[in-house]
Order: C-alpha cells, then sequence, then structure tokens
C-alpha cells in the first residue's frame, strides 16, 4: 500500500519504547493516548452551562424560560416569581440529579484510572497508575486481575504459551476462552527476557472491531479478566479511550414511552388553545377601548409618549401579557411529578418479594425508569430460546456411533460390536475428548486431602460452551477422562497443532493433533447442516435419522466428523494459516476461505444429543400473555425441528395449531413469491380481514396458525428486489404474521433478530414491542425493542447491562407486565388527565374574568396562589395516587389476565378521554366562576356590614377550586390506605392554614399586602360557606353521574371484575361476622 494509506491505517508500536538503531529507517515518533478511561459528560468548569443547554431543549422548559424573561422585560399582570420560581425549582431538582448521576461516573472513572499496574522498566517490575500507561509498555498481569488496556499476549506462565480468559464485561459470555501467545515470545517467561526484547509491531489504528490485530488469540482486550493462569506478559497497543472497550461503548438510544409522546402532543394542543386565549383577548380588548371614555377613562389618562406609541407595537405587548396571564395551563410541575412518580415507583418493581429467585439469590433490576408505563402496553413479545425459555443447563442425553446407540443410562443398545465399529467408537470418543475449548482447572484440597483422592472426577471443566461441558462430562460414563488433552485408560497423550475456531456462519469447529504414534488427525464438530455437506463416507443416512429424531424431541444435536492428514497436507494447511492469521487487511474473509478448504472429505463419526430442561412456569408464563392478547414471537439460532419441540412444550404452538413453513427448503420447492402467496391465501381464507390481534388465539372454534421462518428466508424478503423494492414482500409477510397466533424465527443471526424487532415496530400498526433474552447475542435486539429485558443468567450480564429492565427467570415476565405494567400505565395516565384537569380549572376562570373587568389582564388569584397551586397545594395528592392507586387487586391480575387488554392501545390516553377530562374542567371552571360570580351578584356582606371585594372574589373562586380537584382525585382513588388519608386531607388542611397566615399575618419582607385579612373575612361569612359547599357538589355531580351510567350500561371488563370481587369480599364479610 502507499505511504498515504500506511499513514492513515497502520501504526508502528515499538516494543518497550526501543527505538530503531540509526540509520535504518527514518523514525518518526507518534503521539499515542494515555491510559484515562473517561465515561463522565460533565466536568467542575462546563457543568453549569452544558446542563442549562440540555434542559433548555426541552420545549417545555424553553417554553416557560421565554414566559418568565418576557415577565421581566415588559410589565405584566402577574410577577415573575410566579414562572421563575417553578422554572427554578424543576431545573435545580434536575441538574442535582443528572450531576449525582455524573459524579458517580468520575468516581468510577477515578476508581478505574487510578487501580495499580505492574509494567516492566530496565529489567525490574514497577507499580504505577492505570492511567499513566502508555502505548509499548510491558505490563504484567497476575490471575485475576482485570488487563489494564489492549495488549498483544507475549508470554505466560504456562508451558505451551497460552492463558484463560473471561470477557463477560465485553461480550456478556462468563466462560472461560484460550488465549495463544505470539509463537516468537512465549518462551520468555522472566522479566530480564522480556526487557531484552527487540521488537515492533505493525497493526491497524483502532477500531471497534473486537477481533483485528494479529488475529484473535493474540490480542487480550481491556475489561477482561486472566483465570487459571500465574501470570502473563503483554505491551500495550491501545490504551485509555482507543481500547476496543472504550470505542465499543454503545450509547443507547434514547427510548420513549407512548404516554409521554401523548403528553407532548397534549401539550401543543393546550399550548394551541393558550395562544388563541392570548389572541382573543387581545382583539377584545381593542374592540372593547375603541370608544374613547373607554380607552383614556378620566381617572387613567394616558401622558404623551402613550398616546404617539405604536399600535401593533402595543398589540404586541398585550398579546404578550395575556400569555403570561394564562401559561399556567400548561403545566411545568405536571414533569417534576410525572419523573418522582416514574423514579420512586420502579422501587416497587425491585422490592417485589414474588419476583426475587433464591437459586440465584437475584432480584429485578432498574436499569430505566422512563419506560414503567410502557410495560403496560406490550403488544409483541420477541424472546430468546435458549437460556431465556429453557435453563441453559446441559445435559448429554445420548451419542449415536455408527448407527448404534448410547443412553446416558442403559449404555450401548447393540452388544454385537465389530473390530471397524471399535475403531469408529475409539475415534468418536476421541474426537469429543479433543475437539472442544474445554479448560481443566484443579480442584483446591478438600480437609487436606486432594479431590483425586476422593473422587474419581479430580477437575473442574470450563468452557465457552455449557455443551462441550456436558460432552465431556458425558463421556466420563464411557471410556475417556479429558485431562488436558490425555485419554486416561490407555494413556494416549495428543498434541495440540491448531484449533480452527467455531463462529456462527461455519457452525463448527475443528482441531488438528498429533497422536503420540505420530499420526496427524483432523476432528471436526458442528450443526448437521455445516458437517453433512462436507461428508463423503460414513452412516449418513442412519445418523441423519437419529439427529432428526432428536431434533423434533428437543434436544441440541451436534455431529462428529474426522479426517486423517499427511505430513505434507498438515504443512500446507499451517503455511495457509499461518498466512492468513497474519494478514493486516480481510482477515476473517481470509481465515475463511482457508477454513473452507482444509475442512471437507470427512468421515461421519456419530452424532451427539443434549439436553437443555425448560425453564420453571415458562408454558404458563406464555399462555397468560397469550390471554392477554399478547402475540409471543421465538427468535433462536437453533435449528428448526429442536426449536419447534421447545415451543410445543412451552405452549406456544399447541395440538391444534396448523403449522405454516416460510424455510428454504419450502423456497427452493417453489418460488419465494408463491410461497408467501400460497401461506396468505391459507390464513386469510379461514379468518378473512379478521387479524389475530382482534383475540387471544387461544380459542378451539377457529383455526391457530404457527409460522416457523428460518434465517435464509427473512434475508430473501427483507432484500430489496430487482426492480428497487422489497416492501411487497415485506407487507405480505407481515399480513400472515398478524394472523397466526405465534412465530418461530429459528437459526437467526444476532442482527436478524433485531431486524425482526425493527420490521414489527414500524409496521403500519406501530405495535409497543418487547425483547427478552439472556445472552451477548441477545443485546441488539434488546437495544431495538421499545422494552429490552435481560435474564440474569448464565451467559453473562451483557444483556442485563444493556436492556431496560433485568429479571431473574422468564416466569417473572408474567407479574412484571400483567400486575406491574398495568398498573405503572393507570397511575400515570390519570396523573397526566388530571394534570391537565386541574390547571383548566385553575386558570379557565381567569379567562372569563376578563370578560368582567375590562380585558386589563388583571388577575384573578394572588400572587402567592398562583405560584404554589401546582407546587403545594394539588401536587403530593396525585404523586402519591400515581405510586400506590390499585384499581384492581395484584392477585386478580394475576388470576384475570385479559384484564390486560382494558388498557391496550393507549386506551386511557386517546383523545376521547383527553376530550372528556377538558370538557370536565372547562365545566367545573364555569360553574367557579359563574356560581361565585351569581352569589356576589346579591352584594354580599359581612357581620359588620363590609361588602366582598375583588381578591374575596378570587379567593372564593380558589378555595373551591382547590377543594374541588382534590376531592376529585379522591372519588377516583380505589384503594385507600393511611397515607393517601394523610395527603388528600391534609393537603386541604394545609391549604387553609397557609391562607389563614398568609393573610393574618402582616409580612415585613412584602411592600403591599393585598390579601390581608381576606381569608378570614370569607370565612366570616355563612352564604360563601353555602356557596363553597354548593358549588363542591355541582361540580362533582356531572363526573360521579357518568361513572353510575357507564358501569351500568357499559361496564368495562375492570369494572365488572370490580363489582365481581366486592360482592364477595362482602358476602365473606357478612358470613365471618355471623
Amino acid at each position: 500500500c502507499d505511504s498515504s494509506y500506511s499513514r492513515n491505517t497502520d501504526r508502528t508500536i515499538y516494543v518497550g519504547h526501543r527505538e530503531p538503531p540509526p540509520g535504518t529507517e527514518a523514525y518518526i515518533p507518534q503521539r499515542f493516548p494515555d491510559n484515562r478511561i473517561v465515561s463522565s459528560k460533565y466536568t467542575f468548569w462546563n457543568f453549569v452551562p452544558k446542563n442549562l443547554f440540555e434542559q433548555f431543549r426541552r420545549i417545555a422548559n424553553f417554553y416557560f424560560l421565554i414566559i418568565f424573561l418576557v415577565q421581566l422585560i415588559i410589565d405584566t399582570p402577574t410577577s415573575p416569581v410566579t414562572s421563575g420560581l417553578p422554572l427554578l425549582f424543576v431545573i435545580t431538582v434536575t441538574a442535582i440529579k443528572q450531576g449525582y448521576e455524573d459524579w458517580l461516573r468520575h468516581k468510577a472513572d477515578n476508581a478505574m484510572n487510578q487501580c495499580p499496574v505492574h509494567f516492566i522498566q530496565h529489567g525490574k517490575l514497577v507499580r504505577k497508575q492505570s492511567r499513566k500507561l502508555r502505548v509499548g509498555d510491558i505490563v504484567m498481569v497476575k490471575e485475576d486481575e482485570t488487563f489494564p488496556c489492549d495488549l498483544i499476549f507475549l508470554s505466560s506462565s504456562r508451558g505451551d504459551g497460552t492463558c484463560f480468559v473471561t470477557t463477560a464485561s465485553l461480550d456478556g459470555e462468563s466462560s472461560h476462552k484460550t488465549y495463544y501467545a505470539v509463537q516468537d515470545t512465549k518462551a520468555f517467561h522472566n522479566e530480564q527476557e522480556i526487557d531484552a526484547l527487540h521488537a515492533t509491531i505493525e497493526c491497524e489504528q483502532p477500531q471497534p472491531d473486537l477481533y483485528k490485530p494479529l488475529g484473535s488469540e493474540n490480542l487480550l482486550l481491556r475489561g477482561a479478566t486472566l483465570k487459571n493462569t500465574e501470570k502473563i506478559f503483554g505491551v500495550a497497543i491501545y490504551t485509555g479511550m482507543e481500547t476496543k472497550m472504550a470505542l465499543n461503548y454503545q450509547a443507547k438510544s434514547q427510548k420513549r414511552s407512548a404516554v409521554e409522546k401523548s403528553m407532548n402532543v397534549f401539550l401543543i394542543v393546550y399550548l394551541c388553545i393558550l395562544i388563541s386565549k392570548a389572541l382573543i383577548n387581545t382583539v377584545l380588548k381593542y374592540v372593547w377601548q375603541s370608544e374613547p371614555f373607554r380607552d383614556e377613562p378620566w381617572y387613567n389618562q394616558k401622558t404623551e409618549p402613550e398616546r404617539k406609541r405604536n399600535l401593533f407595537l402595543r398589540a404586541f405587548t398585550d398579546f404578550l401579557a395575556f400569555m403570561v396571564l394564562f401559561n399556567y395551563i400548561i403545566p411545568v410541575s405536571m414533569y417534576v411529578t410525572v419523573e418522582m412518580q416514574k423514579f420512586l415507583g420502579s422501587y416497587f418493581l425491585t422490592w417485589d418479594e414474588e419476583m426475587f429467585d433464591e437459586d440465584t439469590g437475584e432480584g429485578p433490576l432498574v436499569n430505566t425508569s422512563d419506560l414503567n408505563e410502557e410495560l403496560g402496553q406490550i403488544e409483541y413479545v420477541f424472546t430468546d430460546k435458549t437460556g431465556t425459555l429453557t435453563e441453559n443447563n446441559m445435559e448429554f442425553v445420548e451419542c449415536c456411533i455408527e448407527g448404534h446407540v448410547y443412553h446416558k443410562d442403559t449404555g450401548r443398545t447393540q452388544p454385537a460390536i465389530p473390530f471397524i465399529f471399535q475403531e469408529r467408537e475409539d475415534l468418536f470418543f476421541r474426537a469429543l475428548c479433543l475437539c472442544h475449548t474445554v479448560q481443566v482447572k484443579d480442584d483446591d484440597s478438600v480437609d487436606g486431602l486432594k479431590k483425586n483422592q476422593l473422587s474419581r472426577r479430580s477437575c473442574i471443566y470450563i468452557s465457552s460452551s455449557p455443551d462441550e461441558v456436558a460432552l465431556v462430562e458425558g463421556i466420563q460414563r464411557y471410556v475417556y477422562n479429558y485431562s488436558d488433552c490425555c485419554g486416561s485408560t490407555q494413556e494416549l497423550e495428543f498434541e495440540l497443532l491448531e484449533v480452527l475456531s467455531f463462529d456462527s456462519v461455519r457452525r463448527r469447529m475443528s482441531v488438528i493433533v498429533r497422536s503420540s504414534t505420530g499420526d496427524i488427525f483432523l476432528f471436526c464438530k458442528g450443526a448437521d447442516s455445516s458437517i453433512f455437506p462436507r461428508v463423503k463416507e460414513g452412516k449418513i443416512d442412519q445418523i441423519r435419522s437419529r439427529v432428526e429424531r432428536n431434533a423434533v424431541e428437543g434436544l441440541r444435536t451436534l455431529c462428529v466428523a474426522y479426517k486423517k492428514l499427511t505430513a505434507e497436507e498438515y504443512s500446507n494447511a499451517q503455511k495457509l494459516l499461518q498466512n492468513a492469521k497474519l494478514a493486516l487487511q480481510d482477515r476473517e474473509k481470509k481465515l475463511a476461505e482457508v477454513y473452507e478448504k482444509i475442512e471437507r472429505d470427512f468421515i461421519l463419526l456419530g452424532a451427539t444429543a443434549v439436553e437443555d430442561r425448560l425453564q420453571e412456569k415458562a408454558a404458563d408464563t406464555i399462555e397468560a400473555l397469550q390471554k392477554a392478547g399478547i402475540k409471543v414471537w421465538v427468535l433462536t439460532g437453533d435449528k428448526m425441528e429442536t426449536a419447534a419441540a421447545t415451543c410445543y412444550a412451552c405452549k406456544l404452538f399447541r395440538r391444534n395449531t396448523q403449522i405454516l413453513e416460510l424455510t428454504t427448503k419450502k423456497i427452493e420447492e417453489q418460488s419465494l413469491h408463491d410461497v408467501l402467496f400460497d401461506l396468505s391465501k391459507t390464513v386469510l381464507r379461514h379468518n378473512g380481514s379478521l387479524t389475530r390481534d382482534t383475540f387471544s388465539g387461544l380459542s378451539t372454534d377457529m383455526q391457530d396458525y404457527g409460522l416457523i421462518i428460518d434465517g435464509a428466508a427473512l434475508s430473501l424478503i427483507m432484500k430489496p428486489r430487482q426492480d428497487g423494492s422489497s416492501g411487497n414482500y415485506r407487507e405480505l409477510f407481515l399480513e400472515i404474521c398478524r394472523n397466526c397466533s405465534a412465530v418461530l424465527c429459528c437459526r437467526m443471526a444476532p442482527l436478524q433478530k433485531a431486524q425482526i424487532v425493527k420490521l414489527i415496530k414500524l409496521s403500519k400498526e406501530h405495535p409497543i414491542t418487547l425483547a427478552i433474552g439472556d445472552g451477548a447475542n441477545d443485546v441488539s435486539m434488546i437495544l431495538e425493542a421499545h422494552v429490552g429485558i435481560g435474564i440474569i443468567g448464565k451467559e453473562g450480564r451483557q444483556a442485563a447491562r444493556n436492556s431496560d429492565y433485568a429479571i431473574p427467570k422468564f416466569k417473572h415476565l408474567k407479574k412484571m407486565l400483567l400486575v406491574h405494567g398495568h398498573f405503572y400505565y393507570v397511575r400515570i395516565s390519570e396523573l397526566v388527565q388530571y394534570f391537565f384537569y386541574k390547571n383548566v380549572c385553575f386558570i379557565f376562570p381567569q379567562f372569563l374574568y376578563q370578560f368582567f373587568c375590562g380585558f386589563s389582564q388583571q388577575t384573578l388569584y394572588d400572587t402567592a396562589y398562583l405560584t404554589l397551586y401546582n407546587i403545594s397545594f394539588t401536587s403530593l395528592p396525585i404523586l402519591l395516587y400515581g405510586l400506590m392507586e390499585q384499581h384492581v387487586s395484584a392477585d386478580t391480575l394475576k388470576r384475570e389476565p385479559s384484564l390486560y387488554r382494558d388498557v391496550a392501545k393507549n386506551a386511557l390516553l386517546r383523545w376521547r378521554a383527553f376530550i372528556y377530562w377538558t370538557f370536565l374542567g372547562v365545566f367545573d371552571a364555569v360553574v367557579f366562576f359563574f356560581g361565585a360570580y351569581f352569589l356576589f351578584d346579591n352584594t354580599i356582606v359581612t357581620s359588620n356590614g363590609q361588602m366582598f371585594g375583588n381578591w374575596t372574589f378570587g379567593t372564593l373562586v380558589f378555595t373551591v377550586l382547590v377543594f374541588t380537584v382534590t376531592l376529585k382525585l379522591a372519588l377516583d382513588t380505589h384503594y385507600w390506605t393511611w397515607i393517601n388519608h394523610f395527603m388528600i386531607w391534609g393537603s386541604l388542611v394545609f391549604y387553609i392554614i397557609f391562607s389563614l397566615l398568609w393573610g393574618g399575618i402582616i409580612w415585613p419582607f412584602l411592600n403591599y399586602q393585598r390579601m390581608y385579612y381576606v381569608f378570614m373575612q370569607m370565612l366570616s361569612s355563612g352564604p360563601a360557606w353555602l356557596g363553597i359547599i354548593l358549588l363542591i357538589t355541582v361540580s362533582l355531580l356531572p363526573d360521579v353521574l357518568k361513572k353510575v351510567l357507564c358501569r351500568q350500561l357499559w361496564p368495562t371488563a375492570t369494572e365488572r371484575i370490580q363489582v365481581k370481587y366486592f360482592f364477595i369480599v362482602k358476602v365473606v364479610f357478612c358470613i365471618t361476622s355471623l
């Protein structure tokens, strides 16, 4: 490559910072970053400006900032404090929360950057902080330590130059993986030998790809942990934010719930109402003032500058003043209350003892509380199979060798064994004993005795795949005991020459070994679809039949094959592998090509079967979700037969379910177009235009359909057609899926899982999706779905860390959705609607008041009432309602999954409900204002003969307002506790006490006190008391009548259940009282 390309894509690293001797070539020192990791968002200096910028990017905050500035700039009817104080409160609370979270990130960064690291300097070990490491430093890492940066593996304390590593923090896999030192340096075992090393490393510039430089077996990544190895030496090639762990930090996309989207839409509607109110009042003001005596009365004549002022400028100023006067219709405090409700409400999920798993000692985790209510809106669940529906606890069941079957308990089924079979049997068990990534770890001593003195099993088997451990443990029941590549019965030793690692594309792995007799074997183990096409000899038909039978029973199957290599064949293979591993460009592609050349012309030995048990109550959970109207899809990488058997076991497919196949085999027989149209005709012929969204799919009166699709067929559906369109196939596929009660997607790559989720998420119905999985291969779909849930399982915590929520077992999904999700949605829906309702009640009387004060922008309420209405007088009762309300009991929701449908598709925040709450607020506001107006029209006087004035009128309206909206919430509350009583009645008492103190004391910090003695004067009047009671009753009456009529004439499923259980409780109470 040319020099410019080299500069941009390669870097040269001098091991130990030893520069090349003079005259070899031009030496240009390169600058690399230090080893500091920075995950924090702010610094001490930029926190205030950056945080304020981010907060004011929210439309609501920016709107209230503009209103506050308008109040400061022009003469407005209300004090700037009324807008500035709530806004300051919101901004301060949010800044404190975000600042605290960032402080925790700083703390974690400092702990990581200051941890001690050992590196070699002048032939000696020196300790220094991790952040001071530089590219080229030679580092020593001990067992159970984490690699401080990306290292090239130079040598190990193990004689074979290997080390064992766990990469759970990188890819989620908690199993041990084997890494190999560079061949030229693996013999250096002490500090002096390593320090004397003169070497340079040519590698690529930092890239997020985890397996680029020098091959994956040489690269030790930051964040991985050294296991079962005393120590290793490595040279730093990427440090700090250039390490692959840092480059793979993936910021989660901001997920927004359906409730939040509805809130924003309602906010825009109310903003339009606000602008309309201000515009109407501005126009009517100038119509009112069109007569001279109204525009300039004798008691308030204008000055000369005021008369010459531009009309349009005056009108615009008045428009802004009206905007300020009516701006309380948009509640800034609603956002604070919603945030607090979500944050505090999430603790109810983590405190749920029924969702705690005693086996693992784990409970549910909440990584984000922003999506709590979305748990009550799920329409599609996409679930992984292995480790999610199943336990991921593998047990060896049987093996088939040359058509002869071995069971785990009974052994060989046929007694007659010809000599050729004995040889193949021996090779089969050797293949299982050698072709794997299992590592052996000696047990610790037990009461002074080594474990090999106590039992036959003297070691622990650790592997990157639980299947491999099951196989190695399984063959112990027969002849071989694996112990560092040694046969225990016949004491045969094998030298491991090459490992052709497993990958998800090839779906197989191979090893090349040399026996003690000098024979070279290539043993291969993999999926049947990847082994059978490469076999030239063996009992293929018998073994294929057994594999298919085991797959139908839900067992995980693998095929085993081998071939014998000559010295020349091995030499050629070794050269090809070495060249491919050292390639700087397209290394993966070249390795795949070499593997393809080597892995062919096999002799088939047999197959294995491993059982993965179904998780406890997985079937009950899926059945409950289907009754709730939720569609469940299984996305797995397993073969079709195995996955289908699991789906039958967990009741996703039922006995009366007609299975439809959209697989590669079908497409080979017919074209994709014909297969899709045939399936479409089949499902639509029985169901017509009715989609499965309208029923649960559990009825026996109608035909159930289950669809099975594989990864290759999905690729064809998603692939753009020759005419440049792919929409037709996608829409046809989606139409088929809509009419199926369940869908199984098998042979799926991780990105295809995310592709499926995205396809459904962006379909025309825009359903709410949930993805659940336990492994790193499920992360892509977890991040793609509206709600991502990780299982805290055996495949590491990558899924749990990247998810929005994490649960110990799949069975806990039932309560999470049907109970917690249902409650979350009902609570926050009422909270949002109630906030808009009470603010309509609050500000509409102010609008009506302008018609009676000549549109002079006179306020109806005192400044203190304007400021504290949303902050103090009415905020705590609705917050507590949003945390504790239970319209039905949790046990009822679990027993009646169909209740979940009552709130599906954002039912409580639809336009019909929004309009009802808005008109109810308008009606109540009209009752408040005109009820008080007609009461005052009779010139009510106090006991001392004084007449009620303007502020008394406003206080009367405000008192009725506070009591009405609080009692409205009390009427909507179904679940009463002492805390509810304290908050609801306490907030009313607080309002009365505050009003008495605010108007009963002369406050020295106020320039004028227009509310002095007003509240006491109002309460001293009998008609005022009567008016308050009558107006509250009239305001609440329509809502009560509506509820009673709707319950009698059009009850919802929830209301029927409420009545049913009310009578049950009543009967039980009567019986017990007798």
